[in-house]
This record gives structure tokens, C-alpha cells and sequence, in this order.
């Protein structure tokens, strides 16, 4: 069964298993997975290759609209990851994966190569202790570049840098159509998407888990936990006390395409044990990304910007970009990451719980998705369930956000056969109404402005929708039904 639920009303009434007339107390769903971010969307991705009846479960209207939206879109070597973790393991098979994963689906990715730089003698001295790390990670291709050569990369430097570790193969790639792709094909293989659905409460027992919702009851005999910033809550649900998420906010600053020119990498400061600091990386979409910060919260829900935040960003811009700084500003935005106090991964698997809990996912997440939902599972079939033999997804093509790639109103032939991928809604970011069109007739398609800005571009141009707008607005509600 193919269905996709986007809108409340009652759950129960949607459940295969009382749609078939079973018991009542008869599990509907052989596995349910919590969280339809980048890492929940994968998972239920790699589980629809398997005659399950599986459902996927959020408490947002949308695919990826957490942690996973607002991210630095890197997809990582693990260069720098903790060598024999979890995390070093995943994030080096996840980005295999996953690039070969964006080649065939047509999801953007650019290879420019990252620059670890140097601004004193004390982090001068720690880069050959950085190669000696990526090596230990079976990472081979970084390099020492001294001053000159540094500057001869990066011309618009700021004064100063005294030399740089190369790590030519990371790269950067689109974050929101990614978690899409994956959600995409999992519901035409026929995972059951519950949208709107936050999970409320969970009683156990030796047969089945009953999720109390919003929506409704859900009875699932596998549970598995990949609620991001939550999953330490539902994690309680299940009577742990394993891991705490503490939410750390991640500012960041959006400039400008004409800002484009001035970077060629992405340019990482000497790491430290608080994160990866302030980078400066351009995007696929053609802007430049200054941050972010790394602030420990207690509040859940802080993804607001803070002045101070912003002066902290441009102060540490200025010394690495110095120009970047007179170039105009898109968009500020902020991201909180699921920190627990770990260096590495918190999966843990209790097969006589027929639980799985996929917590402490950081910042690496995107590019281990992949491998974290392999990876989960082995954990499954481990745990004695039957997988059964796995059967080829149905394709999916996802349309090209990325700047370095031919975009719809580029193509004459396109508009020839279809007249609407030549009528611009969006100008600042050359949004065709038939771009639009087919995202709002989409497998999993948008309810807000938001929503549709993730699939199209539409709306995060220089005006920020102030043109488009209105007119996004009424596509939006013309084809709601």
C-alpha cells in the first residue's frame, strides 16, 4: 500500500492494520521509525528495500524540517572524526554512499576541497598531528601547503594565515533535497509517512510498542528512535537514561551570490573540542555561508539569531575573508545540533525491547546517513526479525537545486515542450512556474512556503520571497485540494 499522510485528522483510521479489520491490539506496522529528518528518512529508505510493513513517523508537516534544514551542507571526508568510533566508521562509508546515492538521483554536489588554516604558530604546529589523524581514518589524499601556496588558493585571505591542511575531497551538497530524495523513494516503495504525528507517549510490552500521538494510536512491534533533538526524550519513554541531548545553536550568515568569487574552498579554522568553529563555505545554491557558532542551550525550540551571535560571526569573517564582509547579506538563520556530551554516535540497540535508539546524530549526520541506516539495519536483523530478501527501490530523479548544474529555465528544448519552465516566478532564483508545479504535485508535496522554498529555491533569492511572494502563496493554495 502507497500512501502518504500529510494533514491531522485520526491516525488510526489510516493504520493498514485496522484498515484490514485485524485485533485491535494486532501491531500495524512490522517497524516504526521516529523522526523524518535526514537520518529517520534514510533509515526508512534502506528498509523499504524489505517486505515490511514500515511506517515513518514526524511531528513536523514536512521531510527534514529540524536539525536537518539548517545545517552547513558538507559532505564530510571524517578527516577529523574520532579514529575507531562509530562516527569515523559511518561518516567514511556513509560518504561513498551518498555521493554515488546523489549521481544517480541528481542531487548536487560539488567538489572544492576543504582548507584547514593555520592563523598562529600554536595551530601551525597541530597540522601534521591533523594529517597524522586523517591517515588514521584511512583518509590519504590531505596535504601540508605552506603560506605561498595557501595564498596562491585563496587570494582574498585575510593577513596573516600561515599555512594549511588540504582535504581535496570534501565537498559541499544540497541538504534539503537529500532528506527529500530519501523520504521520496521509501513512500513509492510503500512506507507509510505520518506527518503532523508527534509521538505523546509509548507503552511497551513483550509484544508490540502503542505510540500515543496527536494523530492517534500507533502499534509498531519495532521501535526505532531517530528523533534528533528528542530522541533522549522518547528515549525516556522507554525507560533509559542512557544520553542527553543538549541542544547547541549554530548561527550562521548567508551573503550574497555575487560574494561567490571570493572563495574557492570551504575554509575550516583549527578544530577544538567545543566543534569545528566558524567556517567560511560556499553553497551549491551559489552564496557563501559565514559560521556557525556553538552555543549550549537548554531551550529545544531557540533557533532564533541574536545580534551578538552575528557581530561574533563578523568578527571571525573579517579575519578569514576580510572582504566578505562588505558584500550584501541574503539571509541570516540558525540550526540547533543534537550534542550529548559524546565524541561519538549514541546508537544502541536493545534487541529484547525490539528498540533501537539512534541519538547524539551531530553534525556528520547527513554524510553518514546512508551508512547509519544500513547500519541500523543489521541491528534490526540481528535482533530477530526477518528481513527477508531485499528488492530494488523504484528510481527517483529529484529536480537540480544546484547552481553548477543546468537549471530548467536554461534549457530551450524544456521550454519548448513546456512553455511554464520558462515563466519565472522567483527571479532572484530562477524559479520556473513548472518547477513550482511539479513540487506542489510532488510524492511528498510541500504545505507552506517554506516547504516549497526547500524544493525549489522559490522565495530564498536577495528579496527573500518579497516579489514572489504573493504569487508562491497563491500556487501554494490553488493546489490544495
Amino acid at each position: 500500500m502507497n500512501r502518504t499522510i500529510t494533514t491531522a485528522g485520526d491516525l488510526a483510521a489510516d493504520l493498514p492494520g485496522d484498515c484490514a479489520g485485524e485485533r485491535p491490539e494486532a501491531p500495524a506496522y512490522d517497524v516504526t521509525v521516529v523522526g523524518a529528518g535526514v537520518v529517520g528518512a534514510a533509515i526508512a529508505r534502506e528498509l523499504a528495500r524489505y517486505r515490511l510493513r514500515t511506517a515513518l513517523v514526524d511531528a513536523s508537516d514536512d521531510i527534514g524540517n529540524g536539525t536537518s534544514k539548517a545545517n552547513t551542507a558538507i559532505l564530510h571526508t571524517g578527516f577529523d572524526a574520532v579514529p575507531g568510533s562509530l562516527e569515523a566508521r559511518l561518516v567514511r562509508e556513509g560518504r561513498h554512499r551518498l555521493r554515488a546515492y546523489a549521481a544517480e538521483t541528481g542531487i548536487p554536489v560539488e567538489r572544492v576541497g576543504a582548507l584547514l588554516i593555520a592563523w598562529d604558530e600554536e595551530q601551525l604546529a597541530a597540522l601534521p598531528g591533523l594529517l597524522a589523524k586523517a591517515e588514521r581514518n584511512d583518509y590519504h589524499a590531505a596535504r601540508l601547503l605552506d603560506a605561498d601556496e595557501l595564498r596562491e588558493r585563496e587570494p582574498h585571505l585575510g593577513p596573516g594565515a600561515l599555512g594549511a591542511l588540504e582535504i581535496p575531497d570534501e565537498s559541499i551538497i544540497c541538504p534539503w533535497t537529500t532528506p527529500l530524495a530519501y523520504a521520496t523513494q521509501a513512500v513509492r516503495a510503500g512506507i507509510h509517512l505520518h506527518l503532523n504525528c508527534r509521538v505523546q507517549h509509548i507503552d511497551s510490552d513483550d509484544d508490540v510498542h502503542t505510540l500515543t500521538t496527536t494523530r492517534g494510536t500507533l502499534r509498531t512491534r519495532h521501535l526505532i528512535n531517530a528523533a534528533g533533538l528528542y530522541s533522549d526524550v522518547l528515549d525516556r519513554e522507554l525507560g533509559h537514561d542512557v544520553f542527553t541531548v543538549t541542544p547547541r545553536r549554530g548561527q550562521l550568515i548567508v551573503f550574497d551570490k555575487l560574494a561567490r568569487d571570493l572563495v574557492s574552498h570551504i575554509l575550516l579554522p583549527v578544530p577544538t573540542a567545543v566543534g569545528k568553529g566558524v567556517l567560511v563555505a560556499p553553497t551549491v545554491f551559489g552564496n557563501v555561508l559565514l559560521g556557525p557558532t556553538a552555543e549550549e542551550l537548554d531551550d529545544k525550540t531557540a533557533t532564533g539569531s541574536t545580534a551578538d551571535g552575528i557581530a561574533v560571526l563578523r568578527e571571525k569573517g573579517r579575519r578569514v575573508l576580510p572582504e566578505l564582509l562588505d558584500e550584501e547579506v541574503t539571509a541570516v538563520y540558525a540550526g540547533l545540533r543534537a550534542a550529548t556530551g559524546q565524541e561519538d554516535y549514541r546508537i544502541q540497540d536493545y534487541p529484547d525491547r525490539r528498540y533501537i535508539a539512534v541519538g547524539g546524530i551531530r553534525s556528520t549526520g547527513l554524510t553518514a546517513s546512508m551508512a547509519i541506516a544500513a547500519y541500523v539495519t543489521e541491528l534490526l536483523s540481528g535482533s530477530g526479525l526477518d528481513l527477508g530478501t531485499p528488492s530494488e527501490l523504484p528510481p527517483v530523479t529529484m529536480p537540480n537545486l544546484g547552481e553548477a548544474f543546468p537549471r530548467p529555465y536554461e534549457n530551450a528544448e524544456l521550454i519548448a515542450e513546456d512553455p511554464a519552465y520558462g515563466t519565472l516566478v522567483c527571479h532572484c532564483e530562477r524559479v520556473s512556474a513548472g518547477e513550482i508545479r511539479d513540487a506542489l504535485s510532488g510524492t511528498i508535496p510541500p504545505l507552506t512556503r517554506d516547504g516549497l522554498r526547500r524544493r525549489t529555491r522559490a522565495g530564498n533569492g536577495r528579496c527573500q520571497g518579497f516579489y514572489c511572494g504573493a504569487a508562491v502563496r497563491a500556487l501554494i493554495e490553488e493546489a490544495r485540494p
